[in-house]
């Protein structure tokens, strides 16, 4: 029996999503790595040499996504994972084998090359896939398969660290060897799955084009008059674009509709790194030291704290097409303003390494908890899944390349800045993160409109002649209903024709 055509481009999406798996092992792993006994003994890095450790792999990360924009354009979306995926391997080789701080620094750099080609096209690849009704679910496999990939890096860190004595280097090299295996079997098998049909038609394989989009939508059956419309309609568009827009990146600033959609994407990408994930992410361990929990006990923390993010996202794939995108936004940077407030009052009132106060150590470790709840659940999926929908065909790829590069240069930069933030004003530094949870939802409510279940053909339409303030809208107004229109006159067409015969 055939799978449902929704459940095979879930599981194709699914299979590419192995790309994001590899971006969150790596960021996991890298922190019981450079904790571990033996990494300190063997390297002896000084504070700045470990911070170059951690922000190579995101300095490599933003030139893989600007490289990984072209590229996708030119070979396609598949070829671009592979080319991911095998740069990927080079890099986590030499990091495993390494003998010195430079082939550690060469590895994490070009792992995350690989990385910057791999969660720059994969949303592409699973959103152009995607059936409308869930195209939300489909891409926010990218966060839940971050998460999945946190999660194992997590226990595997923690794992070794605990398995293994202080004199052997397994204590690291085995935690960092394991993401090869991943990106071998994607490497390895994305060829056999579809191309994206909007790149085939784009690329004068329109016949191969409409054969992919039957397979997606209808067990093969070219004459479906869903598949026919949407093929008619992707027509259309690529077309237009081909004829008005889209010749080169100059297009997304000199096109008033696409510099809008370049300018949200960017804006997403931007605060998802303000929201204070990422100095959650890499110095809560340190935190949680000065309030005295051991090495070992931090590395558990953290495992915890990964599988309350994978329930998060499991959550955000069942719900996001229900709930929309831009209330689950603006909710969900609320909500992370308010787990910062609190954060913030117990570290100003109970400062680490100065209070005994255990409870409130206790109180700051649950808020970090909470607070990648709301994160996992809302702003970190909608990261991936709305640059990947508002875009044209012909500025998908280049589009979602800037935003991607944005997310991380901000990355780099908070990375960077965090640990002398922390050593200079202490818990002042998070007043920035609450103050930019509530501006981040303030922006979201002004200006993105909501697009779920919107055909990514039609979304040109949405941002052309929607208004710039999006509270003063109707969003049904604003809905084209173009594809619906062709599937009924599709419908009508055959059910005449075959009344004359």
């Amino acid at each position: 029996m055939a799978l449902p055509p929704k459940w095979y481009q879930f599981l194709v999406a699914l299979f590419a999503s192995l790309g994001s798996v590899l971006y969150g092992y790596d960021l996991g792993v890298i922190g019981g790595a450079v904790a571990s006994d033996n990494f300190k003994a063997t390297f002896n890095p000084t504070a700045a040499e470990v911070g170059a450790v951690v922000s190579l792999f995101t300095g490599g990360a933003f030139f893989g996504s600007g490289l990984a924009g072209p590229v996708g354009d030119w070979l396609g979306r598949k070829y671009t994972i592979l080319i991911g995926s095998v740069i990927f391997i080079l890099g986590g080789g030499l990091q495993t084998g390494a003998q010195n701080l430079e082939f550690l620094y060469a590895g994490r750099c070009i792992a995350g090359l690989g990385v910057g080609f791999l969660v720059m096209i994969i949303p592409v690849y699973q959103g152009e896939l995607a059936h409308p009704s869930i195209r939300g679910r489909v891409t926010a496999l990218q966060q839940f398969m971050l998460g999945i990939g946190a999660l194992v890096a997590s226990w595997a860190a923690y794992g070794c660290y605990v398995s293994f004595p202080a004199t052997s280097s397994k204590q690291w090299r085995i935690s960092l060897g394991c993401q090869i295996v991943p990106a071998g079997f994607l490497a390895m098998l994305i060829l056999l799955f579809p191309e994206s049909p909007r790149w085939l038609i784009d690329h004068g394989r329109a016949d191969e084009g409409l054969r992919t989009l039957a397979k997606l939508h209808a067990h093969g059956d070219e004459n479906d008059a869903w598949v026919q419309a949407e093929f008619q309609q992707i027509q259309d568009m690529i077309t237009y674009e081909h004829e008005h827009e889209a010749k080169s990146y100059a297009e997304l600033f000199t096109n008033k509709s696409s510099f809008r959609r370049l300018i949200l994407a960017c804006a997403i990408q931007a605060s998802i790194q303000m929201t204070g994930v990422s100095a959650i992410q890499y110095y809560s361990p340190a935190i949680f030291a000065q309030i005295g929990i051991a090495t070992n006990d931090t590395l558990k923390y953290q495992g915890i704290n990964s599988v309350i993010a994978l329930i998060a996202q499991f959550l955000c794939i069942l719900f996001i097409d229900w709930s929309g995108r831009r209330w689950a936004m603006i909710g969900g940077n609320l909500g992370n303003c308010v787990t910062f407030i609190v954060a913030t009052a117990l570290l100003a009132s109970y400062p680490p390494g100065t209070s005994n106060n255990l409870g409130a150590g206790w109180g700051f470790i649950i808020m970090t908890w909470v607070y990648n709840f709301s994160f996992s659940l809302t702003n970190g999926p909608l990261s991936w899944i709305v640059p990947a929908e508002i875009f044209d065909t012909r500025t998908r790829a280049k589009g979602v390349s800037i935003g991607c590069m944005v997310s991380f240069a901000f990355n780099t930069l908070i990375g960077q800045v965090t640990p002398i933030a922390l050593d200079s004003v202490g818990w002042h530094y998070y007043i920035l993160f609450v103050v930019c949870n509530l501006t981040n939802a303030i922006f979201f409510w002004a200006f993105q409109p909501e697009t779920a279940k919107r055909p990514l053909e039609e979304m040109n339409y949405l941002f052309t002649n929607a208004p710039l303030f999006v509270p003063s809208m109707n969003m049904k107004d604003f809905d084209s209903h173009d594809l619906e229109s062709r599937v009924a006159e599709i419908e009508r067409k055959g059910s005449i024709s075959s009344h004359v015969e």
